[in-house]
């Protein structure tokens, strides 16, 4: 055991430069750059999102985006390209922003910027948002900022959000409005177009038709009747040269009383302004005329011919009779024609009736549901102008620190030291691990398996001490002067390493 310690310290002393040379250099670099890195100085701000002042079963927003969402919406507004650069070139953070492009502003600005949402089921919702600078006043001013424009964004957002909700059902109120005047418009025309056969109507009419046809009957019978009693008067005349006699009436009566009895009949369905009630009544007036004329004429007849004059008398009356019977036909078959084509389209009629009525139904619907929204958005509009819905409220002002946060330099400096020591052990480890040669009596029991009787070591000349002794100088001498040096010149000629330091953070966000 205690050969193989001595082992492998002899190998260590031996690697000794190359150790020196990694953990030297690496240790020296962390402990300047734990020196040079300028102290920041970090401000935080703390925001929380409220719920709705007023309850949400009497009244409710109409901006329904969720706080993680909007928090997030915000967050990506906020860390814009304008705003990053605006912001940088009136409070002039970072240090050497005349110095630097467009793009190394927007990253350098995005990279000392922290953005932390917290929320969770039955938790509030918070945003802490903290900026890191290297003057206290700068890094509080920077959060002022981003304070001030998330505050008006999420104002302007809501608000937004409420009034295009609130304008686009106005809208929507407005176009159902018109489609519904339009539809009714529709509707009226098609009723005014098909008065006379509407669905609303079809029973009526079909009532008119069998009484019209049971008046077409009668009038049929009637006419049949007639035409026998003519004939039977000529018969009877021509073979007697004289006439039935009774208590028959007049053709003029008889018309009168067919008259009457259907202006009766007329006025139990139409109303006494109807224009076939004021035909029929006027028909009636000239019946009325027409027995009184008759019954002179037919006086004067019989004082002339009494048996002549009353068959001319009875014959007159079944001509004129007859010819009110085919009258009356003619039109009761017009009516009859009518109205069977009336009802023939009243089906085709209703199905595009009913279609008008189910659109009209439908906008409708949407009208009303339209105008329900409409009275929810402009609550939520008038709740958002008030600033009574969820909003966003500062729990943390922003303020200058007293003290820097960062760097840490002991943890900086002892953590570069650590990883150069073990950097070096690393090298020589792998160096010995590619080193194959036989160096060892177990180096020969393990690679030709036999047991050597004795072994002489290597001894080395004055000219090789010599050079080792040179070669651990020249490495101690590296890691004193040349490293440092580079260093030096790097932080004079070419940029403080300092500001390396701040762009090596920024573009590899280290920050944080």
């Amino acid at each position: 055991m205690m050969q193989e310690v001595r082992y492998l310290l002899a190998i260590f002393l031996r690697r000794l430069p190359w150790f020196l040379i990694v953990a030297g250099g690496i240790s020296t670099l962390a402990i300047l750059i734990a020196v040079s890195l300028p102290p920041a100085y970090v401000s935080q701000v703390r925001l929380l999102v409220e719920s709705s002042q007023i309850p949400g079963d009497l009244a409710e927003s109409t901006v329904q985006t969720s706080p993680q969402e909007q928090l997030q919406i915000f967050e990506t507004r906020l860390l814009t390209r304008a705003n990053l650069l605006e912001i940088s070139r009136r409070l002039q953070v970072p240090d050497d922003v005349a110095e630097m492009s467009p793009d190394q502003i927007v990253d350098a600005m995005r990279a000392r910027t922290s953005i932390r949402i917290s929320a969770g089921r039955q938790e509030a919702t918070l945003m802490n948002i903290s900026f890191e600078a290297t003057n206290p006043q700068k890094a509080a001013g920077v959060l002022n900022e981003y304070l001030t424009l998330l505050l008006r964004e999420d104002a302007q957002y809501r608000t937004t959000r409420a009034g295009q909700t609130q304008e686009f059902f106005d809208q929507e109120v407005t176009r159902l409005g018109t489609e519904l005047s339009v539809q009714s418009a529709k509707i009226l025309n098609f009723k005014n177009e098909n008065a006379e056969a509407l669905p609303e109507s079809l029973e009526y009419r079909r009532t008119v038709l069998l009484n019209l046809q049971d008046r077409m009957l009668q009038i049929e019978h009637e006419m049949t009747r007639l035409a026998e009693q003519k004939e039977r008067l000529v018969q009877v005349f021509n073979s007697t040269g004289r006439v039935e006699t009774g208590a028959a009436q007049t053709p003029e009566e008889e018309r009168l009383r067919s008259l009457e009895t259907e202006l009766g009949s007329l006025m139990s369905i139409y109303s006494e302004n109807h224009p076939r009630v004021l035909a029929l009544q006027a028909q009636v007036a000239q019946a009325q005329k027409a027995v009184s004329s008759v019954g002179a004429n037919s006086r004067d007849e019989e004082e002339q011919d009494p048996a002549r004059a009353m068959f001319t008398l009875q014959m007159e009356e079944v001509e004129t009779r007859l010819e009110f019977l085919a009258d009356q036909k003619s039109q009761l078959s017009a009516q009859i024609a009518t109205l069977t084509e009336s009802i023939s389209l009243t089906p085709a009629n209703a199905i595009a009736l009913d279609a008008l009525e189910r659109d009209h139904q439908n906008i409708q619907e949407q009208y009303n549901q339209a105008v329900d929204r409409l009275a929810r958005a402009s609550t939520g509009e008038r709740i958002e102008a008030l600033s009574r819905g969820r909003r966003i409220t500062v729990v943390e002002q922003p303020t200058a620190p007293s003290a820097p946060t960062k760097p840490n330099r002991p943890l900086i400096a002892g953590g570069g030291t650590v990883f150069g020591i073990i950097a070096g052990i690393a090298l020589i480890a792998a160096l010995e691990m590619l080193n194959r040669t036989v160096r060892r009596p177990a180096d020969l029991v393990r690679k030709l398996g036999v047991t050597p009787i004795a072994t002489i070591p290597y001894m080395r000349t004055r000219r090789q001490k010599v050079i080792r002794r040179m070669s651990f100088s020249a490495a101690v001498l590296v890691v004193i002067t040349v490293i440092p040096t580079t260093i030096y010149y790097l932080h004079v000629y070419y940029l403080p390493l300092d500001l390396i330091a701040e762009r090596v953070m920024d573009k590899l966000h280290l920050r944080g």
